[in-house]
């Protein structure tokens, strides 16, 4: 294929389009990031309050709802795939991108608890399309799926900033090899992690050496048995929990597709009311159970001991309903609300005896995320990256197989309504099984 001289200049143009897309992606970020600062944290302090009141997202999430249903409805593209069905890395077109782009800087701002990794992906494909229009690319099915793939790669990558997340994710997302690669990956996935699991073992308990390309730097504390029980039972409760997150956005989707704007509205005010409940019963920020959770997981993981139990079941509580409403019923991205409940879970479950912060935040986040995106391998990477800590892999691997065997064996629920523009999927497709609104073929 590299002899082709076609290929070879498609190549080329992706990557020269590769520099508009990361160039939008940058300011689109920090639009966004600029906007919830402002909306949660500078506006309460301008009226003097030390933090947002316990009241404070009724308002902007009924104004978010708003806007979303009125995108929705009236705009091409219908603002972009619907959350509940996962990430996508294709089905838009050059007229959706205005509504993509409304949905989002609106709706993710005002407190949505979505982020905004599925409307980079719409506008990054959508935009390298666009931009081969313009310089009259060839337009044939072929260089469309290529670019398209090429321009959601880029914006993606600019998010997670790291390439390898990027190409991974959408070759996942994008199901490259159907069900045959999904049949060979996940065993070998699974077999890995335990072989690099009983290798490290057997390094520490030993104290023999085998040679390796250890660079000296400084190491962890080992891992141990308690670790490996603690993650093959959090990972089960972890998948159960984020697929029936799903499963409420699947049937919130049913719902708001009848008088799209009303329900749309009333859907993003029940999620104002969810954080607000957040808020009254703990008498904590309502910005922590709001948003995409990117923030304050990070300051969980830097500041866990600010975290009562009792706040921490009251996040995971509320947060998971506000996330359920959002997924229906928004537009926005999946992947930080599930890393975010994932890390809370295991900030919960860190002082059972024999755990710590690192392994169970680490698995958590892989269970949690590999739920609800159906990607094993994209997730592993992720949540390595991450936390950083080459110690945890093999329990981040073993999170991510248990999570995603679990997941898709428990029932799917309702199958999601065809959009008449961009067909959204449901939480239960994965890349190898196709659009969630046709029957799904069995997998290996």
């Amino acid at each position: 294929m590299l002899r082709r001289p076609p290929y070879r200049r498609t190549l080329v143009l992706c990557g020269l389009l590769g520099l508009p897309v990361a160039l939008f992606a940058f300011w689109f970020l920090v639009s966004i990031h600029k906007l919830q600062q402002l909306v949660w944290f500078e506006w309460p302090e301008d009226l003097g309050w030390d933090q947002a009141p316990w009241w404070w997202a009724l308002g902007p999430m009924a104004v978010a709802g708003l806007v979303v249903g009125l995108v929705v409805t009236y705009m091409p593209g219908r603002g972009g795939h619907i959350p509940a069905g996962g990430l996508h890395s294709g089905g838009m077109s050059k007229q959706a991108l205005p509504g993509v782009v409304i949905a989002a800087l609106v709706g993710l701002p005002l407190g949505t608890v979505l982020g905004p990794e599925a409307p980079l992906i719409a506008f990054g494909g959508g935009l390298a399309l666009f931009l081969a229009h313009l310089i009259r690319v060839p337009d044939t099915p072929t260089t469309k799926e290529i670019l398209g793939a090429a321009g959601a790669a880029a914006a993606i990558s600019a998010l997670f900033g790291n390439p390898v997340v990027g190409a991974i994710l959408l070759m996942e997302v994008a199901g490259v090899g159907g069900p045959q690669l999904f049949a060979v990956m996940l065993p070998a996935l699974l077999a890995s992690g335990v072989g690099d699991l009983i290798f490290t073992g057997f390094v520490h308990w030993t104290g023999l050496e085998t040679g390796s390309l250890d660079t000296g730097l400084p190491t962890p504390p080992p891992l141990d048995w308690p670790d490996l029980v603690w993650v093959l039972l959090l990972a089960p409760v972890l998948a159960v929990l984020v697929h029936f997150i799903f499963t409420g956005g699947r049937y919130t989707v049913l719902f708001t597709a009848k008088n799209t704007v009303r329900n749309t509205v009333l859907c993003a005010f029940g999620a104002g009311v969810c954080i607000t409940l957040y808020a009254l019963a703990t008498g904590r920020s309502p910005a922590e159970a709001a948003l995409s959770g990117e923030q304050t997981l990070n300051e969980l993981a830097q500041n866990p001991e600010a975290w009562s139990v009792g706040a921490l079941v009251a996040v995971l509580v509320f947060k998971s309903m506000a996330y359920s409403l959002c997924l229906g019923s928004m537009r926005g991205g999946p992947v930080f609300p599930a890393l975010f409940l994932g890390g809370a879970m295991g900030a919960l479950v860190a002082p059972l005896p024999g755990f710590g912060l690192v392994p169970a935040m680490a698995a958590g986040m892989a269970a949690s995320v590999s739920a609800a995106l159906r990607v094993p391998v994209s997730s592993v990477v992720l949540v390595v990256l991450l936390v950083g800590n080459v110690e945890t892999v093999a329990l981040v691997v073993l999170a991510a197989v248990i999570s995603f065997v679990i997941a898709e064996l428990l029932p799917p629920g309702p199958r999601l309504p065809t959009a008449p523009a961009a067909q959204p999927a449901g939480p239960a497709q994965t890349p190898a099984q196709g659009p969630a609104q046709g029957p799904a073929p069995q997998r290996p």
